[in-house]
């Protein structure tokens, strides 16, 4: 099938592949938004449905669940037909998946589209699209790119919360979910016509560099349709898949799940809490930016080390610090690590089992990531109803983000791994 390039003429003055990030940017930004929409629409849900916590509870954790495990399904996707056809499908579906919620009244019907539909499209869109995209347009810049992507996604994630929440007070939950199902639709055409698969499509080289007559522009390489059966006999991928659980447990699970519990706990209010997410948020996206530029000039295996045991520091003295303004200092601390494991996570992968193969392989390190926010979240909440406090789960955190930055600095050294034949 052709498909519609932009017109050219002569070099461009602008490498297209910034245009690539400018569209998955915003992709990005909304997937996450609409992964977040779960949790601030629960209680309007509920007193509208009729229906019990525990029952909404459940679509959003089929959603997140079948959030996961779209990750390797989009990975294997993308490395077949292109991020372009995988994501413009995703954000379909994310804009039909809301807005059929809005028609939903029984618990199964709440189930099918909140939970799995909205589930399976975010996860087209927001697991490997980013690191796919970066992986396949840049070389030398390729974490400070990976970075920007995770920042948008720490922005959609924490920083959408507030906006949903006015959106909702005003109009209704289905008032904040057909916001999110058209400004998907928006994006659908968007994505189509400006997002390309590799730069070979418009005469390019990854990171802009020019074709000579001794080497040509050719074909993106093509995917290894058995980098997974290597992958899962490789140490590297089984340690990034365990760092990255623990990534998942200590970020999303036991913080993004319970921090507004938490300060409950201690007296203070949701707003206050919110507040305290906010700026995890800002300074997440500072510190993912910042991630992706030492990613790109420094070993990502210390790198991750050093994140992991900053964030077992940080969790580990939370149970201590007083309730009131003084949080203000975690979530600084915490904000400026909270998803900047990715772009070492991403660079790793794509040098160890090559970039053509990185949809599929960092697809299912992603989903292990998912799989520890679920678990850490569960377990988390258990923990709490047992003990009477979270200090437990925090401590426990603590630990196993400790362990991840001992296992981190066990990923094979750039100068004694064997080079990626893509």
């Amino acid at each position: 099938m052709s498909q519609r390039t932009p017109p050219r003429t002569g070099t461009p003055r602008v490498f297209y592949g910034w245009v690539v990030v400018g569209v998955t940017v915003l992709a990005l930004l909304l997937a996450a938004g609409a992964r977040s929409a779960p949790g601030v629409f629960l209680v309007p849900m509920q007193e509208a449905l009729g229906l019990s916590r525990g029952t909404l509870s459940l679509s959003v954790s089929l959603g997140l669940l079948v959030f996961g495990l779209a990750a390797p399904l989009s990975g294997r996707l993308m490395d077949r037909y292109g991020p372009r056809r995988v994501a413009t499908a995703g954000l379909a579906l994310v804009a039909l998946s809301f807005a059929l919620s809005t028609l939903a009244h029984s618990a199964l019907s709440l189930h099918l589209t909140w939970g799995l539909l909205s589930g399976l499209g975010t996860g087209l869109v927001g697991s490997v699209l980013g690191a796919t995209v970066a992986t396949r347009w840049f070389v030398r810049q390729r974490g400070l790119v990976t970075g920007l992507f995770g920042a948008a996604t720490s922005a959609g994630q924490l920083l959408f919360i507030p906006l949903l929440t006015g959106w909702a007070g005003a109009r209704g939950w289905t008032g904040g979910a057909l916001l999110i199902a058209v400004a998907a639709a928006l994006l659908v055409p968007l994505v189509w016509w400006w997002l390309r698969d590799s730069p070979a499509q418009v005469g390019l080289r990854p990171d802009g560099d020019a074709p000579t007559p001794d080497a040509p522009v050719t074909a993106a390489p093509q995917p290894d349709h058995l980098a997974m059966r290597r992958a899962v006999r490789h140490r590297d991928f089984w340690l990034l898949a365990i760092t990255f659980f623990v990534c998942g447990a200590t970020s999303n699970g036991i913080i993004g799940t319970h921090f507004i519990a938490y300060c409950g706990d201690l007296g203070l209010t949701p707003g206050f809490a919110a507040g305290m997410l906010a700026v995890m948020g800002v300074f997440n996206f500072v510190g993912t930016l910042a991630s992706g530029y030492f990613t790109d000039r420094t070993d990502p295996r210390f790198l991750l080390g050093l994140y992991y045991a900053f964030r077992g520091i940080s969790l580990a003295l939370l149970p201590f610090v007083p309730p009131g303004y003084s949080l203000t200092l975690f979530a600084v601390l915490f904000g400026l690590d909270y998803i900047a494991t990715v772009p070492p996570t991403i660079a790793l992968t794509a040098d160890t089992f090559g970039r053509a193969n990185v949809g599929t392989v960092y697809g299912w390190i992603f989903c292990s990531h998912q799989v520890g926010a679920a678990l850490a979240s569960w377990l988390g909440g258990l923990s709490r109803d047992a003990l009477g406090s979270y200090s437990a789960a925090m401590i426990a955190a603590a630990i196993l983000a400790g362990a991840a930055a001992v296992l981190a600095l066990g990923v094979t050294a750039p100068a004694r791994r064997a080079q990626p034949t893509s």
